[in-house]
């Protein structure tokens, strides 16, 4: 099994944490890091189907979902983190 494309979306995954846990790191209020990291990993998942050849979308409406779904997910990682840590 190809796992190629899989770590393309958690390398958007990882990313779009960064960037919430940058965005949390100011004076940004909480209820819009979910918005933050959704638009910057569907900004990142139409850069990767044009920059990644084995990206799992092909085309740009997929690669919005992919990025917005990964973007999201990294919320959800950073939840469970906290549940994790009670």
């Amino acid at each position: 099994m190809d796992f190629t494309g899989v770590a393309s979306v958690i390398g958007i995954t990882v990313i779009c944490y960064l960037i919430g846990m940058v965005a949390k790191a100011t004076a940004i209020d909480n209820k819009w890091i979910p918005v933050i990291v959704g638009v910057a990993g569907a900004i990142l998942g139409v850069a990767g189907m044009y920059v990644i050849s084995d990206f799992p979308a092909t085309d740009v409406i997929n690669a919005l979902a992919v990025g917005i779904v990964s973007g999201l997910a990294s919320t959800g990682a950073d939840q469970i983190k906290k549940i994790s840590q009670q």
